[in-house]
């Protein structure tokens, strides 16, 4: 009796380790199927998007002392532009 109590447990044991290797199996596909997906998602919504180039022209006064900035907002004041756009 011992012996066939040994393989009824071996056969227990087994079809368990069957039916999880299965749903390993199954949630494994289900990441790799999501993974791609969600990649997929990323390029549509990043091609959504134009890259858009500004280009604007400035006339500018240097002070003489080597410093010859340009500063597109405020600094120290109020900044005026021709080029607003």
């Amino acid at each position: 009796m011992a012996e066939r109590e040994k393989q009824y447990t071996i056969d227990i044991l087994a079809s368990m380790a069957e039916r999880t290797i299965k749903r390993l199996w199954i949630i494994i596909i289900l990441l790799v199927v999501l993974l791609f997906g969600t990649n997929a998602a990323w390029i549509v919504y990043e091609s959504q998007f134009q890259a858009v180039e500004v280009s604007q022209e400035v006339e500018q006064d240097a002070d003489g002392y080597g410093t010859n900035n340009f500063i597109g907002g405020d600094y120290f004041g109020s900044a005026e532009s021709e080029n607003d756009g």
